[in-house]
């Protein structure tokens, strides 16, 4: 199954770019299949990591939370599981 796990945080105002930062340089015990990062309104950032599972709660590294100092709130995490994909034409 493939499973995938959304980070999502709220960086202090007008410290997104700290937060995005700090984002990217966080490393993982070991590569997923995919990880994107993107940046939104209101100094937001969110990851997404997609993995191989045997379960949509198998244990699976996870990025850590930021300094209380750079956030606004507890980070937001979800998981989900893969149903449908659409490969957009032309695609590889």
């Amino acid at each position: 199954m493939r499973v995938t796990l959304m980070w999502e945080a709220r960086a202090v105002q007008g410290r997104g770019a700290e937060l995005l930062e700090w984002t990217r340089a966080q490393e993982l015990p070991y590569e997923p299949l995919r990880r994107e990062t993107f940046r939104a309104a209101q100094d937001r950032v969110l990851v997404l990591t997609w993995w191989e599972a045997d379960a949509l709660d198998a244990e699976l590294p996870e990025l850590p939370e930021p300094a209380a100092d750079l956030i606004t709130r507890p980070v937001h995490r979800w998981r989900f599981e893969s149903v449908d994909t659409i490969t957009e034409p032309g695609a590889t």
